[in-house]
């Protein structure tokens, strides 16, 4: 979903049908992905490979996308790390990334980062202000005023600014997108589709690994 449209049009774009010949092919610099012009900060341990992911809760595309990651991830090798980054386009995104931060805090997110998905787009809840976080907090098993101050604490604000620099460093400009080891850049508008996006995160990972 485009930063600046947020428009359902972009769903052609992000579709996932790949052609054979694109399956085929190495992926064209700066066509289907870019090189970052300064090389960002990892936080994937040493000798592995950082995937991150960029999305926004809300984002219809970023929903659809989720069970091909989860699916992508489990055909990894060890040394692929994958870390997911909520993006902050507008101040209205704030209270999911300190949704997102928070429920990794509690060791929470394994088993509630769908779930925040389908309350959305299943569910129709709202999730996009401190009321409706809470409430989902609460209706998912947590301690309502413990989730409250941890959501409102110093920390998970920073990690929502950081996350914000993260993809501002990235230029992000849609989501889903996706970082490979703090140099490259690819989306659906890029690559032509998720499907595709995620050939040429393998075929940057496999790059990345040359220069370990």
């Amino acid at each position: 979903m485009n930063r600046r449209e947020f428009s359902l049009g972009a769903a052609a774009a992000l579709g996932f049908a790949a052609s054979a010949r694109a399956q085929q092919r190495p992926p064209k610099e700066g066509v289907e992905y870019r090189a970052l012009d300064q090389r960002q900060p990892v936080e994937a341990p040493a000798g592995k490979v950082e995937v991150v992911e960029f999305f926004w809760y809300s984002c219809p595309h970023c929903n659809a996308f989720e069970p091909k990651l989860v699916s992508w991830i489990k055909r990894q090798n060890a040394d692929v790390f994958v870390r997911r980054v909520p993006v902050g386009f507008r101040d209205s995104f704030v209270p999911q990334q300190r949704l997102f931060y928070t429920l990794e805090a509690l060791g929470k997110l394994d088993e509630l980062h769908q779930k925040v998905f389908d309350a959305i787009h299943i569910k129709n809840q709202p999730t996009d202000r401190e009321a409706g976080i809470l409430d989902f907090a609460e209706a998912n098993g947590l301690d309502r005023a413990k989730f409250r101050e941890l959501y409102n604490s110093f920390t998970i604000s920073t990690k929502a600014r950081r996350a914000s620099q993260l993809q501002d460093a990235y230029k992000v400009d849609g989501v889903p997108a996706l970082g490979i080891a703090g140099r490259w850049y690819t989306d659906g508008e890029m690559a032509g589709n998720m499907d595709r996006a995620l050939q040429v995160v393998d075929y940057l990972v496999a790059e990345a690994r040359k220069s370990k």
